[in-house]
């Protein structure tokens, strides 16, 4: 392989090296030969990328590699110095797999992918199945892990959803039917029905959509259709997160196998939050191998458990938001939460108020929504949200509730007043920058207003991801594949035309998340952020490499992205004219601005997902601050600053950060934290070094391997 052997692959599915479950590798003999060809390549340092299976396979041909070459020598395959150049072998791992169902890491390659396959066809079924008032059985991937249909029954909003890792009870039958008929009998049209291929019931006994399809015929008489996915969830263009994914795994992996000497243990490649780790290939393998153990043993509690804290928090969310009614026998009796949207719409603002309703109802709260941000709070758009009111919200965009730029700096009376005229206890608001402001300027000003001393929190939600206090926002990964598929399309445009270059610009204001992960996913030459400074020098070093690749016929189209306000003077234009002028004689240039389409879309599973969790999670924090600073008759007195906060994602925990300490880190004038180094800034480098610039990557996965291959929390 070479260089230009791999340019223009990112976008595409599957694997250009070819895959195959090899039986002959199961056999010593079949290990023998895969040594000995190995060794006339001169090859001693390998990258397994698979599932478990594969893994094991890879470990044990290491732990025999010496062996295997004793032999060799002894069969007169090699040569004595042949084995000892090749004396011993390293092996690291990546986890290339749909199923996600490895432990040691938070996601493995495909897994995302195979998200986006299945959400979008629940959401192609979803008209068909409302037009006919039909019920449908959609069968996901997943013979020994549930994580698939749980995520994709989380956020589609299915009715019920079968996973192998905690049956249904022995009445399932009767349960399913009893929902259906209530969702029916309220006035919806359609249900959706998730099961997991390897779903069985309490004793072990498979459950295929043609049982429940049967069941559904029989008592309900419902019109009902079976879907099966099947292969279709392994095949598309991969999403933004597995490219970025696949691309910071394999840097860590040659990273690692430099690293490694003959006394290193194999070590896999994992994800734990944002960051890269090591951990130990074969603890990871055993622990993989106890859920499928415990499962046997139809100890379910156990094999829940085995999956970590993040499957388990999904179980318990998706049992929760998918009841039919609220409990009745707590509803109405605790306290009164409100939730807004503050700045520019998002993708999955409209699941996170769907989960904060539903959980205030299901904890015995009135959950209370304010329209159109704080110009609704001033004119009193105030109303409760009822329990069906956000049924089917989940896969909408933009934001339903109405969210304006406004922030209350001039009518903190008026705001005051109607907090109290609507007796608001708590308060989530969900938006970006204008939402950290709206609670920085709330908390300054409880001194001067008592209405304000109430527990305030910002669910951070922007496409910029520029908010302080977290390395991740809602909406942020649906605008990130909205401008990677559109890269691809604009490539794919010029599929005829040679020696093209294109210039694209994309949103973030001052932060340049979005261009570096989106050129990053879309293989990009070069992207321009306002964080890394750059002038009229370093732009022609990137022309003359551009050229470079050209005339060498590494590439024959070339992609640029620039941040909207990367810099004042070489803007978007600048550059345009640049290409244009210095490379008439070698290619044509083109340029595209996004713009505001950036923003539109249905919501990925990811922000659906990280929109119901963290509004969960606010809710969980809402009461408690509440339970803690609030007197007998309900009056709340929350002074503190860490009644303020921004609930935020750094690194590898979910952290409430109070807006006053967040201040002090925070560049108003940019508009984004200052107080952090970005997690994405350093792994700039590798869309560099792809890209066949004079950078080196050293990557963020820490040197020593983690005894403990836990998944973080």
């Amino acid at each position: 392989a070479d260089w230009a052997s791999v340019s223009g692959i990112i976008h595409r599915g599957g694997t250009v090296i070819g895959s195959a479950r090899c039986m002959d590798f199961k056999e010593r003999w079949g290990r023998l030969k895969a040594a000995n060809n190995l060794i006339n390549l001169g090859i001693t340092n390998l990258v397994a990328i698979g599932g478990d299976g594969s893994l094991t396979g890879a470990n044990q041909f290491r732990e025999e590699w010496s062996s295997l070459v004793k032999e060799l020598v002894d069969n007169n395959q090699i040569s004595a110095d042949q084995a000892t150049k090749h004396g011993h072998l390293n092996i690291v791992g990546m986890v290339g797999s749909i199923d996600n169902d490895f432990c040691g890491t938070d996601m493995t390659i495909g897994t995302d992918s195979a998200l986006h396959r299945i959400i979008e066809a629940v959401d192609d079924i979803m008209p068909t199945a409302y037009s006919h008032q039909r019920t449908f059985v959609m069968e996901v991937m997943g013979r020994n892990c549930g994580y698939l249909a749980l995520i994709a029954g989380l956020v589609s909003e299915a009715d019920f959803v079968f996973i192998p890792e905690w049956p249904p009870e022995a009445n399932w039958p009767d349960v399913m039917c009893k929902k259906l008929e209530q969702t029916r009998s309220s006035g919806q049209r359609l249900n959706i029905i998730i099961v997991s291929e390897g779903a069985i019931d309490r004793e072990g006994k498979a459950i295929s959509c043609a049982d429940i399809k049967g069941v559904i015929d029989e008592r309900l008489k419902m019109d009902t259709r079976v879907t099966i996915l099947g292969h279709i969830q392994r095949g598309g263009a991969p999403s933004a997160f597995d490219r970025i994914l696949g691309c910071r795994m394999g840097a860590e992996a040659v990273l690692a196998l430099m690293d490694a000497t003959p006394d290193t243990e194999a070590c896999v490649v994992s994800l734990d939050g944002s960051v890269a780790v090591r951990v130990p290939l074969m603890k990871c393998v055993q622990k993989t191998q106890a859920v499928t153990k415990a499962m046997a043993e139809k100890n379910w509690d156990l094999a829940v458990k085995l999956r970590g804290k993040i499957f388990e928090s999904h179980l318990l969310t998706y049992r929760m938001l998918t009841r039919f009614k609220p409990p009745e026998n707590v509803q109405n009796k605790g306290w009164n939460l409100a939730v807004m949207h503050v700045g520019a719409p998002s993708c999955g603002m409209n699941a996170a108020v769907r989960s904060f309703t539903k959980n205030c109802y299901y904890g015995g709260h009135i959950p209370i929504g304010i329209h159109n941000g704080v110009d609704g709070l001033i004119n009193d758009e105030i109303k409760q949200i009822g329990w069906g009111d956000v049924s089917g919200w989940i896969s909408e965009g933009g934001a339903l509730l109405g969210t304006k730029r406004t922030l209350p700096q001039k009518n903190f009376q008026k705001c005051a007043e109607n907090l109290e005229k609507n007796n608001i206890q708590g308060l989530i608001v969900v938006g970006g920058f204008e939402a950290f402001e709206t609670v920085l300027q709330f908390a300054e000003q409880r001194d001067k207003f008592g209405q304000f001393r109430i527990p305030m929190v910002v669910l951070p939600a922007t496409i910029s991801n520029n908010v302080p206090g977290t390395d991740f926002t809602i909406g942020a990964d649906t605008a990130l594949n909205e401008i990677t598929e559109i890269c691809d399309r604009i490539r794919q445009s010029a599929q005829g035309t040679k020696r093209r270059v294109f210039i694209i610009e994309t949103m973030g204001g001052h932060c340049g998340y979005l261009c570096t992960m989106s050129a990053l996913a879309g293989g990009a030459d070069s992207a321009y952020i306002f964080e890394e400074s750059f002038g009229i020098d370093d732009l022609k070093r990137d022309l003359d490499c551009m050229i470079k690749k050209m005339d060498k016929g590494l590439v024959y189209r070339g992609l640029l992205l620039i941040n909207e306000k990367a810099n004042e003077n070489y803007n978007t234009e600048f550059l345009n004219k640049l290409y244009s002028e210095e490379g008439k004689d070698k290619f044509t240039v083109r340029h595209n601005v996004l713009g505001h389409m950036q923003q539109g879309g249905y919501p990925s599973p990811f922000d659906r997902s990280m929109g119901t969790k963290m509004s969960a999670r606010a809710m969980v924090w809402l009461t408690e601050k509440l339970n803690h600073c609030a007197t007998a008759d309900g009056t709340v007195f929350a002074e503190d600053p860490d009644t303020a906060c921004v609930l935020g994602v750094r690194t590898r925990e979910i952290k409430f950060q109070p807006v006053q300490e967040l201040k002090l880190g925070t560049d108003f004038t940019h508009r984004v934290d200052t107080s952090v180094h970005p997690w994405w800034m350093k792994i700039r480098p590798i869309m560099a070094v792809l890209a066949k610039h004079d950078y080196t990557y050293e990557g963020t996965a820490p040197k020593t391997i983690f005894k403990d291959p836990e998944v973080s929390q």
